[in-house]
């Protein structure tokens, strides 16, 4: 299974890591995504899903319903 959050979408970044000497070498940089069952008021049931911080923090201030009706993620089907 690829690390990509199943709200945003949000996945790995190429970047180089560099050292003292100042030679490049390719890394990932993972997004940071936790496994979290989440409460969905408005179908009365935990959702288990593979969620990046960023989204948790956004859950929280929004709710789990709006926020991925906003993002026009379909529920039912995760």
């Amino acid at each position: 299974m690829s690390r990509v959050c199943q709200l945003t979408g949000k996945r790995a970044n190429n970047g180089m890591a560099v050292s003292h000497s100042h030679i490049r070498t390719k890394k990932l940089q993972q997004a940071n995504l936790q496994q979290r069952k989440l409460w969905w008021a408005e179908e009365n049931k935990w959702i288990s899903i593979r969620v990046s911080t960023r989204a948790l923090k956004t859950i929280q201030r929004k709710g789990l319903g709006p926020y991925a009706k906003s993002l026009g993620v379909d529920l039912n089907k995760i």
